[in-house]
């Protein structure tokens, strides 16, 4: 796993520019600043000034595709665009949360990976290696599986005891360990609202997680960072509308810099 490409890319990015900042690119029309036309038009200018002010300061992005999926056809066109506005050195992590039957998730890991050219994506593992396999496969790609989400009906399903005394994101943390001595291209997703998250970490030393939470949910950053990073100090935390809505008004991308910038170490 420490040489898989998007590892190798994130460490870099890490180590030069001293944070470990995912920006989430969650479009949303209503939220625009006030000067900014509310369409698609004004919101590709908007997601494109993002980008173009925090570029050299985070080390990816990630897009949540059901945010340009919200918006039709011309949104995953936007979408397109998107990818496209980002520097190549800056991985791009698309929000899917994908994970079906073998046939369909094989469909899935094709639009993701070859059609959007995704190098990082998220899944659910809820019906098993055989519904991940195919991402896995993608050996140049990587993948982050649902451990513990930063929401509060978590307890709903991923903090089920199960049999055996561990909850269930556990287990879901124990098998994307056994799984990654195999692919070498596994992550886990871990919220940095959840106290376990140090529990998490203690299944395995090496595996990168990515972090969301941060912010608007009111997760720590800091904390985030001294529990979830791995064994080379390594994580990937996300934080999205804190960042992208932090100001309605003109001097917006002022703003939009100096809240990323408080995220440097």
């Amino acid at each position: 796993m420490f040489y898989h490409p998007f590892y190798k890319k994130v460490k870099s990015s890490i180590e030069t520019r001293k944070t470990s900042l995912c920006i989430g690119l969650d479009p949303d029309i209503d939220r625009l600043p006030d000067h900014i036309d509310k369409s698609l038009k004004g919101l590709q200018r908007f997601l494109f000034d993002i980008i173009d002010v925090t570029h050299d300061i985070c080390i990816a992005y990630k897009p949540n595709i059901s945010f340009f999926e919200s918006l039709g056809i011309d949104g995953l066109r936007l979408l397109e665009k998107v990818r496209k506005r980002i520097p190549d050195n800056l991985p791009v992590i698309i929000d899917g949360k994908r994970g079906d039957i073998g046939n369909t998730s094989m469909m899935q890991a094709r639009y993701i990976f070859d059609y959007f050219g995704a190098d990082a994506t998220t899944l659910h593992p809820y019906m098993g290696l055989d519904s991940l396999h195919p991402f896995f496969s993608y050996k140049d790609r990587f993948n982050f599986v649902l451990a513990l989400t930063s929401n509060h009906s978590a307890v709903d399903i991923e903090k089920k005891v199960l049999c055996d005394d561990q909850p269930l994101y556990m287990h879901v943390a124990s098998l994307c360990s056994e799984w990654n001595k195999t692919y070498s291209n596994i992550g886990l997703v871990a919220g940095a609202t959840q106290k376990e998250l140090s529990r998490i970490r203690n299944v395995n030393k090496d595996l990168i997680f990515l972090i969301p939470g941060i912010g608007t949910q009111g997760g720590s950053y800091k904390e985030a960072v001294e529990t979830g990073r791995n064994s080379e100090n390594i994580a990937v935390i996300n934080v999205s509308r804190s960042i992208l809505y932090c100001s309605k008004e003109l001097d917006y991308l002022i703003k939009v810099r100096k809240k990323t910038e408080t995220y440097i170490y």
